[in-house]
Order: C-alpha cells, then sequence, then structure tokens
C-alpha cells in the first residue's frame, strides 16, 4: 500500500488560501453590518422627519382663533409668528383633543421653536397663563440647522411674521422651511382652517 499524504508546501498553501478567503469573508460580513446600521439610523431619522411634520400639520389644522392673556396681562393674538423669537417662534392657540377629557379637551395652547439645533413643541397648561405659564416642551427633531416660518395671509402675499397688518387672525397657510445639519433642505406648505 502506497499511503500518501499531503506535503508541508501543500498544507501551507491551503492555510494561506483558507487565511485569505477568511479576511475576505470577514470584510464583506463587517461592510455588511455597517451598511445595515447605517440604513436602520437613516431610517430612523426619516420616520422622526415625518413624525415631527405629522405632528406640526395635526396642530396647525386644529388651529383656532383664540386670543390669550400672557403672565403680565397683555393680550396676545390667536396666531403669532416671530422670526428670531427666544421663547416660541410660532404660538397658537388649537382644539384640544377629543378623546380627551377635562382640560386636554379644552382649547389649549401651542408653540414651536428651534432651541440647541432641535425642533421643539412647546404646550402650555393653561390659556390665559397667570402664574402657571411655564410650557411642557417636547423635543421633536434634532440635528437641525434652521428652521424658518412664513405666513400666508388671505389676500395671498406671503410674510415674515404674523399678524402682519390688518390681516386676518389667523393666516391662511403656513410655510416650514426645515435644513438639517447634513444640508438638506425640506419645505411643506400646510393649509390652516
Amino acid at each position: 500500500m502506497n499511503a500518501r499524504g499531503f506535503t508541508l508546501v501543500e498544507m501551507l498553501v491551503a492555510l494561506l488560501i483558507f487565511s485569505l478567503m477568511s479576511v475576505l469573508a470577514f470584510r464583506g460580513l463587517n461592510a455588511a453590518f455597517a451598511t445595515q446600521a447605517h440604513l436602520e439610523d437613516d431610517n430612523r431619522r426619516w420616520r422622526d422627519i415625518a413624525l415631527t411634520f405629522a405632528q406640526l400639520e395635526r396642530d396647525v389644522g386644529m388651529a383656532v382663533d383664540r386670543p390669550v392673556r400672557d403672565s403680565v396681562d397683555r393680550r396676545l393674538p390667536a396666531w403669532q409668528g416671530t422670526p428670531a423669537a427666544d421663547e416660541a417662534q410660532l404660538e397658537f392657540s388649537r382644539m384640544g383633543d377629543a378623546w380627551q377629557t377635562g382640560a386636554a379637551a379644552d382649547v389649549l395652547r401651542y408653540g414651536y421653536r428651534l432651541r440647541d439645533g432641535a425642533i421643539e413643541q412647546l404646550v402650555w397648561p393653561v390659556l390665559d397663563r397667570g402664574v402657571r405659564g411655564e410650557p411642557v416642551v417636547n423635543a421633536l427633531l434634532d440635528r437641525v440647522r434652521r428652521f424658518d416660518l412664513r405666513y400666508l395671509g388671505r389676500d395671498g402675499v406671503w410674510h415674515p411674521a404674523w399678524p402682519a397688518g390688518g390681516a386676518a387672525p389667523l393666516p391662511a397657510a403656513l410655510e416650514v422651511v426645515v435644513e438639517l445639519a447634513d444640508g438638506s433642505t425640506l419645505t411643506r406648505i400646510f393649509a390652516l382652517p
């Protein structure tokens, strides 16, 4: 019987081929995991953007002509838009939610602003603030570079602030421009009731 085994050179060549294939497989698997993580992050980001615009559309669609009083008894309009405000760039009265009871079902005061790279929703616990004038702040979307708002008057003219002149209490539409940290810009227009 002539038993033939592998020579040392054949074993080394086989190990070399195996190690090269292992490295290639590891790199491919690593790239697949990195791509999956990137896609999950992108999906999460676009979901957050969609939810932010949906929340804004819902709130704006429930706007109502109900002026309020601030903590020093000053009358504020039902819809107030200020381009460079510290507290809120947009503040308005809106109907409460039908499925709620008590104060949550009444007319509420909402606001939106950009602070520290995040769009925030502000909800005041009462309309006429008095001593309870601090809003609840809900962060909606982060990594935002710019949050610009314009208001369409009933006369068809866009305004950078609201109220504008002798215009109606509520604008006809709201234009929202959001510039994300990656440089992409999103523009949405919402019709008001």
